[in-house]
């Protein structure tokens, strides 16, 4: 992954995935089923999205400066690691217009 574009793809499908698994599979278990208490490893999922989102975050900061977006188009990349399926909606759009 040379370029910051192929990066930014990477991680934005990363960190997708990984919000999905955390809001759809973590917290239903945490919360609904309190099955984490037994199964001590599921814990590595929310921390793996921490560390996921800040290299996320890194990467839209990166194709922000490089590509001249605009504040609010970057505070818009970095708002959509937090929101379920918005990563995968922002890799596209920006995929499509700096491809």
């Amino acid at each position: 992954m040379k370029s910051p574009l192929s990066r930014f793809r990477a991680m934005a499908i990363i960190c997708g995935v990984n919000l999905l698994l955390l809001v759809f599979a973590y917290m239903p278990a945490k919360h609904v089923w309190h099955v984490v208490d037994n199964y001590k490893w599921l814990v590595v999922v929310p921390i793996a999205h921490g560390y996921f989102y800040i290299v996320y975050i890194l990467t839209a900061l990166q194709i922000g400066v490089q590509k001249k977006m605009s504040l609010v188009t970057i505070l818009a990349l970095v708002a959509a690691g937090t929101i379920p399926f918005a990563s995968f909606i922002a890799e596209r759009k920006i995929v499509q217009k700096y491809s």
